[in-house]
């Protein structure tokens, strides 16, 4: 047995890739250990398993996905020839040797003359057109009533593109043929869920929802058996299904939809009419109806999956933005931003600091019909108390003492275009009335002005604050916050992206070396995995503080761990990184030191910070980075006579 990859297309071609025990990781970035330069490939985009159950393949949220015998995948296990395709790739996976035969031959071609027996064109076959076979059977024949029904459903299945569309007329040709009342079509999805349910009555005009038990579909999903309950509240192993004898359904039947030997749905009927029950003729013919329809329902599916993705891409590519991230959280504020910048609707953008609220309104504005026009972004809370009015809506001459001249605000500098609110939250009250008057009506009026003047703007808000709570205790007009709160959007911290840890390190390295004029550097992969393993609270700006730090003081080509500010070094090295000397011991004595002072002042922190002359926030951050925490409380308790000094 020799693994390999053999490459059919793409820019490996013709290739074979040998495949090696364990883990292998695939994509662009020369790190992989089958590195492909496409740039239609994540820089981590899959990785491939060995186990003593033979190879699986897991996607990595990549930005184009991963697909096995072109079905997209999260992870699949891979057999000998599955064909697996990333980006512009396609390999075949071979797991073990094959003898192929010569299959080659010599041909001779008779020139006789050939007399047929008979000869019509291809599309007046019979079995293309039912309704010549309803003429050769008996009209009361069950085989031609079948066979019928089995032909209109395979020339229509094949002619719709449309998933809803196909399940529907799927539903509506099985009622002609089976005394169903409902039907339901269910597609698998991720672990127990299912990723649709399709349902319809016989009646149209019925509205109600279809019941469907779960118990049954799930034992056919799972096990791939066709179930059939002719007589269900006469008895028998159905009877027992709860909400089969609730709904009073008297006969039932399921079949599985398989695909390659994988069950991918399966098709759910009954009906609570006891004369019509259903049969094994029944079951028979839905049995063979599902198999007619199984491909075609899953090129439907995946046909809309691609359609689908193909519009997030298009979206992302046509959206200008200076976010960076490729991690599936960043994808989802892409898609966010691609769908409401063409609108007018106001924007809430909410997120710790630092998390690039501002890019993503000035993203939104970018993108929208109101580019060409102004963005004035406004910090809420940086604007004086006394200035907070004259800054927004302006002033006419004379209004109060130093006003020689008339001034327009900055939300009538921003008519045509948008005005983005930062710390929305810190907005002082009077001036939250009268926003709300300029988001409701458009219109202002600067102070010591009689004349109303009509704005025409677009309004982004950010906070990072919680709104609901400042709304509740009343620091926040509950008008105004609904004013806002039209479209809202939360930035991830990016703690919750850690994938995108690198490419933003990198990105800012390379910003702060062309502004420094010095060669670009690598990040060494100590380095980068201690990124990784931070937190980050405060975000990309902190990240981008920190890479500048290590630019600047930098020494050598390369940056290491050393160059990064001690408060990253002070969590400790993630698994597999060895610590340097230098900083466990200064990372041991930080910790001595802070100690001593809790159990000095007897667990009071802000005595302990006093003591050891930090700001009290600088003393609980040092305490949560050296993991302390826990330690701190059984000192604090000992030192208050409530704990044990030694366990008994």
């Amino acid at each position: 047995m020799n693994p390999r990859l053999l490459a059919i297309s793409g820019p490996l071609r013709d290739s074979t890739f040998t495949l090696p025990g364990g883990e292998i990781s695939v994509g662009r970035d020369p790190s992989n250990l089958l590195s492909i330069s496409d740039p239609a490939l994540s820089r981590r985009h899959c990785t491939l398993v060995s186990d003593e159950r033979g190879y699986r393949i897991r996607d990595l949220d990549s930005r184009n996905g991963t697909l096995v015998n072109g079905i997209p995948v999260k992870e699949s296990p891979l057999r000998h020839g599955d064909q697996i395709s990333i980006g512009d790739s396609v390999f075949v996976l071979h797991l073990r040797e094959e003898t192929v035969e010569d299959a080659g031959g010599s041909v001779e071609f008779d020139e006789g003359t050939a007399h047929a027996t008979a000869e019509f064109r291809p599309q007046d076959a019979l079995y293309l057109h039912p309704e010549r076979i309803q003429r050769e059977l008996p009209a009361d024949s069950s085989v031609a009533r079948n066979l019928n029904a089995l032909l209109k459903i395979s020339r229509v299945v094949h002619a719709i593109r449309d998933i809803d569309q196909l399940q529907g007329q799927v539903l509506t040709l099985i009622f002609e043929v089976v005394p169903a009342e409902r039907g339901a079509i269910l597609l698998n999805g991720s672990g127990e869920s299912f990723a649709s349910i399709f349902t319809r009555h016989r009646v149209p005009s019925i509205t109600s929802p279809v019941r469907i038990s779960r118990t049954i579909a799930r034992r056919v999903l799972n096990e791939g058996l066709a179930i059939l309950g002719a007589d269900i509240q006469a008895g028998g192993g159905l009877g027992g299904v709860e909400s089969i004898v609730t709904s009073n359904v008297r006969s039932l039947l399921c079949v599985p939809l398989s695909v390659f030997q994988k069950v991918i749905g399966c098709i759910y009927l009954d009906t609570t009419n006891s004369p019509a029950r259903f049969d094994e003729d029944h079951l028979q013919l839905v049995a063979a109806i599902a198999g007619i329809c199984a491909f075609a329902l899953d090129n439907a599916r995946n046909l809309q999956w691609l359609e689908q993705e193909n519009q997030r891409l298009t979206d992302e590519i046509d959206l200008e933005h200076n976010l960076i991230g490729e991690s599936a959280r960043m994808k989802e504020v892409y898609q966010f931003l691609a769908r409401v910048a063409p609108a007018e609707s106001t924007v809430l953008l909410r997120g710790e600091n630092g998390t690039g609220k501002e890019l993503a309104a000035r993203a939104i504005h970018r993108n929208s019909p109101r580019s060409r026009k102004p963005f004035i972004a406004i910090n809420s809370g940086a604007i004086p108390v006394d200035l907070v009015e004259s800054e927004l809506f302006g002033y006419e001459r004379g209004a109060f003492t130093g006003a020689g001249t008339q001034k327009k605000g900055r939300l009538e500098l921003a008519d045509g275009g948008v005005v983005f609110f930062d710390e929305i939250g810190e907005l002082l009250p009077s001036a939250q009335v009268k926003l709300l008057r300029v988001l409701q009506e458009r219109e202002l009026e600067r102070l010591g002005g009689v004349r109303t003047i009509s704005v025409n703007l677009r309004v982004i808000a950010a906070t990072n604050q919680d709104l609901e709570a400042a709304v509740e205790s009343g620091k926040f007009r509950r008008d105004l916050y609904y004013r806002l709160n039209v479209l809202s959007l939360t930035m991830p911290p990016l703690r919750e992206r850690r994938d995108d840890i690198p490419l933003l390190a990198e990105h800012f390295v390379r910003k702060f070396c062309q502004k420094s004029g010095v060669k670009p550097r690598r990040i060494s992969s100590e380095a980068k995995a201690c990124l990784v393993n931070y937190d980050w609270p405060g975000n990309v700006r902190e990240l981008e503080n920190a890479m500048e730090h290590a630019v600047v003081l930098g020494s050598s080509g390369t940056i290491e761990l050393d160059d990064l500010p001690e408060s990253l070094l002070e969590k400790g090295p993630p698994a597999g990184v060895p610590s340097a000397r230098y900083h466990t011991a200064v990372k041991e004595h930080k910790k001595q030191l802070i100690s001593r002072a809790i159990e000095e002042t007897h667990g009071n922190y802000t005595e302990a910070a006093r003591l050891m002359g930090v700001h009290p926030n600088y003393l609980h951050r040092l305490v949560r980075n050296l993991g302390l925490k826990e330690s701190l409380r059984g000192s604090t308790l000992r030192a208050n006579g409530l704990g044990k000094a030694e366990p008994e």
